[in-house]
């Protein structure tokens, strides 16, 4: 095999991420790709702007300069003001300019932000992806990052053009006389350590303040979300109790930090402007002395109050710097966790669809504190991690062994919580096992790509989402490009033709919110239609009729053995009648295979599957 077969390269530019801690430039242009020429001409754009503000400074003292040696030329006055005029003109288009580009490349960056942080989710193992708050993740990808637009498409030009030229019209100040330059930065050092007082663990205090956030609206979406439980418990005033609490703690790090921050402002905004407090009695004692000349004190005066101007609004963007330093921060913290380990390209073709595990044992992982995951109660009382690395719970799986040939029809059963789904999941490539391997047709999984993977299988639980467009679509996930007649045949063989037609708009209904509008039986059959759309040579059913009455099951369990036929079909089931025709029944009991066989070899070894049955039976029977 060549080395150029067995190379995993990364997948995308987000795999190549080292480290959350970056500079905000470096996040900038990490994040820009093809448009940081735009941001780089950007900044040009604003440093001609800032020149053009700055540059009537310098024609009013000279200006001054000449009125003062006695020049009475109205028309080299006029031409000045022009001049001034001029400049005036293009601080406006060059500001425009600037902006504009600065602009396009934000939208773009912030385009590319989300990108890849979904694409990031799409690559992670469905653990880490379901121990994230939905209501945290929502609000990163959507609010935090589109609150960036104004800081970062500001950010660069104008705070970078404007600290350059504040720094050039200084050095200009120490030329023109050194001790006037140094007479002009008397006051600086209170305001600069009224600025520091005021900017003191500016991205911490932000930090804490996106955390309490997260939990505002990780509240109200569970507060949502369980509104029919509360109610039906009479729970309303606990829980609503609960979402009071997060937001007045979620308004109170706000207020804390305004109170302590709004003295040093005030010092900082009232005293830094005022250079002339001791520019004109030093400069006025040195013009009496005879040490400077009267132009040279009004051009330095007129240079003084030009220079901090830049360096004032450039201080504006401070907090915003803060800010968007903390959010670049969450999305960093998401985009360096662990992927599942896949190549871009397959390194070896699977012979066949059979599936073999050997020596499987897994453990499920949970996301340290300092992630956007939550930590969930049960691991309050293990050993702490460092931030962002994953926690492990006790293991689930103890070195599963076990042979699907192609073609079969295998389930798996046994008592709730004793590995069934875990086991079909980690078929479906949802995780990755910490040991041992999964294989298809003799290739290990974590050989083959995701495209190629998703390809060969097709996943349906018990709890299936449907997006908020029409039934046609949901059904068209599986195969993008069937037609509508192939919808509509793919749904009659799914046993779901009738009840769609049944519908208000048949097959152009929309479904809702996770497919609200329909009930969890009408959910379950479309998601099977789905799947079977994908014609994927490998179909797994973890608990997929477990939502559907005792009649539709029947129509189901009889629309899926046709639509099965010849492929390698994996199912889960409690109901033991369901899948007592399987070729092969593995019964899982605390995370190891405690027998296998068909359903009449293992009825007549009467251990764990004989009592199910017996107990099935009897409650079927009642």
């Amino acid at each position: 095999m060549s080395d150029k077969k067995t190379k995993r390269p990364a997948q995308n530019k987000s795999s190549s991420f080292k480290s959350p801690h970056r500079g905000l430039i470096g996040w900038i242009f990490y994040f820009a790709g093809s448009k940081k020429g735009q941001y780089i001409v950007s900044v040009f754009f604003a440093l001609l702007s800032v020149a053009c503000c700055i540059a009537p400074y310098f024609i009013i003292a000279r200006i001054v300069q000449q009125l003062l040696d006695g020049v009475r030329d109205w028309k080299l006055f006029l031409q000045e003001c022009g001049i001034t005029a001029a400049f005036w003109a293009g601080n406006v288009i060059f500001h425009a300019i600037s902006t504009s580009m600065s602009h396009m490349a934000t939208f773009n960056l912030l385009g590319n932000i989300r990108k890849g942080m979904c694409d990031k989710l799409s690559r992670l193992p469905l653990g880490t992806v379901l121990d994230m708050p939905s209501g945290s993740l929502k609000n990163i990808i959507i609010e935090r990052i589109d609150s960036m637009e104004t800081t970062l498409a500001h950010i660069v030009p104008e705070y970078t053009s404007n600290i350059v030229l504040s720094i050039v019209l200084v050095v200009y100040l120490f030329v023109i006389d050194w001790r006037l330059a140094l007479a002009c930065m008397a006051v600086l050092p209170i305001g600069i350590i009224a600025m520091c007082f005021m900017l003191k663990d500016g991205e911490a205090r932000f930090k804490f303040a996106l955390d309490k956030t997260k939990a505002l609206n990780d509240t109200a979406v569970e507060y949502i979300n369980g509104i029919e439980v509360i109610k039906a418990f009479g729970k309303s005033k606990s829980s609503y109790e609960r979402f009071v609490v997060a937001a007045q703690e979620g308004s109170a790090c706000y207020v804390e930090w305004m109170r302590d921050c709004i003295w040093p402002h005030a010092v900082a905004t009232v005293v830094t402007p005022t250079l002339l407090f001791s520019i004109l009695p030093i400069g006025g004692f040195m013009f009496l002395n005879g040490s400077i000349t009267a132009s040279l004190f009004i051009t330095v005066i007129v240079l003084a109050v030009s220079a901090i101007q830049p360096f004032l609004i450039a201080f504006t963007y401070h907090d915003d710097i803060a800010k968007a330093g903390a959010i670049f921060g969450e999305v960093g913290s998401i985009m360096t966790l662990e992927e599942l380990k896949r190549p871009t390209v397959d390194v070896k073709k699977p012979a066949d669809n059979s599936i073999v595990l050997k020596n499987v044992r897994f453990s499920y992982h949970k996301v340290g504190e300092d992630s956007p995951s939550r930590q969930p109660a049960s691991q309050s009382s293990a050993t702490p991690s460092p931030k962002g690395t994953p926690l492990k719970n006790p293991e689930i799986l103890h070195g599963i062994n076990m042979t699907l040939p192609e073609g079969s029809y295998t389930a798996f059963v046994g008592p709730s919580g004793s590995g069934k789904s875990t086991i079909a999941r980690l078929i479906a490539s949802l995780w990755d096992v910490d040991s041992g391997s999964v294989e298809i047709g003799g290739v290990n999984i974590k050989d083959l790509s995701l495209e190629e993977y998703n390809n060969r299988v097709a996943y349906v639980s018990q709890d299936n989402f449907l997006f908020d467009m029409s039934v046609r679509e949901n059904i068209r996930l599986g195969r993008q490009d069937a037609t509508d007649a192939e919808v509509e045949e793919i749904a009659k063989k799914a046993g779901c033709y009738d009840f769609i037609m049944s519908l208000e708009k048949g097959f152009d209904t929309i479904v809702g919110g996770s497919g609200a509008h329909l009930s969890g039986g009408e959910r379950q059959r479309i998601a099977i239609a789905r799947a079977m759309m994908k014609d994927s040579p490998i179909v797994i059913l973890d608990e997929a009729t477990a939502y559907t009455d005792p009649e539709n099951e029947a129509i189901i369990q009889k629309s899926v053995a046709q639509l099965v036929k010849g492929k390698t079909l994996i199912v889960i089931a409690h109901r033991l009648s369901t899948v007592k025709d399987a070729d092969k029944l593995y019964v899982i009991k605390d995370g190891v295979i405690d027998s296998e066989g068909t359903h009449n070899e293992l009825l007549s070894k009467n251990g764990l599957y004989a009592e199910m049955w017996k107990a099935h039976v009897g409650a079927r029977d009642k």
